[in-house]
């Protein structure tokens, strides 16, 4: 057996609504369909989804943090920020050839903004 991509991150969020705020207003995801507590986003030219799921969120920093490739991470993180995001870590160059900000959503799990320096 082999992985052949990644399909869907799962995002546990206590507010969809809040949620829907930051990831779907603020970064730009697609909204493709929601069910009963659950709603779908698309990453653009990706097949990639991101879920959100309207239950109790169990987060931390040390958990597993979802990258989000964006045209301008300050832009992004701006952006972010109003719909209620918090910045870890502000935009900054780092040495692997992009530039990232670290943030936690309202339910407070990490997610980064990322786009390539060259």
């Amino acid at each position: 057996m082999t992985v052949r991509g990644l399909r869907r991150i799962i995002v546990s969020v206590a507010d969809r609504e809040r949620a829907l705020a930051l990831y779907r207003d603020a970064l730009g995801l697609a909204e493709k369909y929601s069910a009963g507590d659950m709603v779908v986003l698309a990453v653009a030219d990706t097949g990639v989804e991101l879920l959100l799921h309207e239950r109790p969120p169990t987060p931390g920093l040390a958990g597993v943090a979802a990258s989000f490739l964006v045209s301008d991470v300050d832009e992004a993180t701006t952006a972010a920020q109003k719909a209620g995001a918090q910045v870890v870590d502000a935009p900054a160059d780092q040495p692997w050839g992009e530039r990232q900000s670290v943030l936690t959503d309202p339910d407070g799990h990490v997610l980064c903004l990322v786009a390539p320096t060259v």
